[in-house]
């Protein structure tokens, strides 16, 4: 899978920004710190996941000045060319076109092109607490499987649903109607439950793996849900009936995977306290390369990698092997700040100013593949 051309429209500092014939291979955007290189590899996301993986709302995403922001490119994945174009509003849902016809759900987008980005914030996920990395766990289970994103929203419908009962209870007697929700929380709750588990199963070898290879020892993953057995259903209506007093005197559920989390240790310790900042960023890194894996594993086909800036918190030892590492995975998109950590291997470099692309000459004499932000090479913008 790779991107084959991307533009991007008043999208935070690009104005206009359209890149050709992006190459298969390793991709680096270089350039000082605030001068759009995220941004760009932000926006190169955006076509896969129809969503920000920085920030959880439109404004920041649109130029001042602009009323909206602008995606646009071309995907060829094994299936066939997924062109995709995306208006995002400041304000209001964003619209989406695939080949030229609306869709109305993220998975239908989804369910055709494949994409793992990691930056900074995948820290979190290591250092965070339990949220961030439930977050993650669905994240993965949605990457792996588009069309199970409804059990994510079952669930956690359900559980908004049961809190606001046990909330709004005045106290005597058992909520009304809470048996209802009970079982929809155990239908939900177990199917989420069976899916993050499956999930964590495809994904923590291929993480275990990856950073063995970085550090020379491993990273346990190990998922810990709020539930758990054979009978998933059994369990989970016995664990709400034994948590019903707690429940309702602190008016909250308190069973179930909204409770989960994900235990990762290093050197036989839990990372979250005990990892150094090295270890956890590697740890945050080879979670999103074992994710990718998984990917490919399922569809038989390499998702594109988006790595905003994942050498900065390593060791010079080990950014040469996360470079070295990048080869053969299909299409990267890297972003660094150093010119030093721009691999010798790249396909092709992008430099980065003041939300402007310019690609850069390749040493063997011919010219990288890409264009000027907006204007395309030998052409003026106006020309076919």
């Amino acid at each position: 899978m790779r991107v084959l051309w991307v533009e991007l429209r008043d999208f935070r500092n690009h104005a206009q920004t359209r890149l050709e014939a992006v190459p298969e291979g390793l991709v680096v955007a270089v350039g000082p710190n605030g001068e759009g290189k995220s941004n760009l590899l932000e926006g190169i996301a955006y076509l896969f996941l129809v969503a920000s993986p920085r920030t959880s709302t439109s404004e920041p995403l649109v130029r001042r000045g602009a009323e909206a922001a602008y995606a646009r490119g071309e995907i060829e994945a094994a299936a066939g060319r997924v062109l995709v174009e995306i208006e995002i509003p400041a304000r209001g849902a964003s619209r989406v076109q695939v080949n030229r016809s609306p869709v109305r759900r993220k998975r239908d987008l989804r369910r055709q092109v494949r994409a793992v980005f990691f930056g900074p914030d995948d820290l979190d996920v290591v250092r965070g607490d339990p949220a961030q990395r439930r977050r993650f766990l669905d994240e993965a289970v949605t990457s792996l499987w588009p069309l199970k994103e409804s059990a994510v929203t079952a669930y956690d419908k359900a559980l908004r649903q049961r809190n606001r009962l046990l909330k709004d209870w005045d106290g005597r007697g058992t909520p009304a109607g809470l048996e209802v929700w009970d079982e929809e929380l155990v239908r939900t709750g177990s199917l989420l439950t069976a899916l993050r588990a499956d999930a964590v199963s495809r994904v923590a070898p291929a993480a275990e793996q990856e950073f063995r290879r970085l550090s020379g020892y491993g990273l346990e993953c190990e998922y810990r849900p709020s539930v758990a057995g054979e009978d998933l259903a059994g369990a989970f209506r016995a664990r709400l009936a034994e948590r019903r007093a707690d429940e309702l005197a602190r008016r909250t559920s308190l069973v179930g995977p909204h409770r989960d989390d994900l235990a990762l240790a290093v050197r036989e310790l839990g990372a979250r306290a005990f990892a150094s900042h090295g270890e956890a960023w590697g740890a945050a890194l080879c979670l999103r390369l074992g994710l990718a894996e998984a990917i490919r594993a399922e569809l038989g086909e390499r998702p594109v990698l988006v790595l905003d800036d994942p050498f900065s918190a390593l060791d010079p030892r080990r950014q040469a092997e996360v470079a070295r590492g990048l080869s053969g995975r299909g299409q990267v998109v890297v972003s660094v700040a150093d010119e030093a950590h721009v691999p010798e291997h790249a396909d092709a470099v992008w430099d980065v100013s003041a939300g402007r692309v310019t690609v850069r000459a390749r040493t063997d004499g011919r010219r990288a593949s890409g264009v000027e932000s907006g204007v395309e090479q030998g052409r003026t913008p106006g020309e076919a």
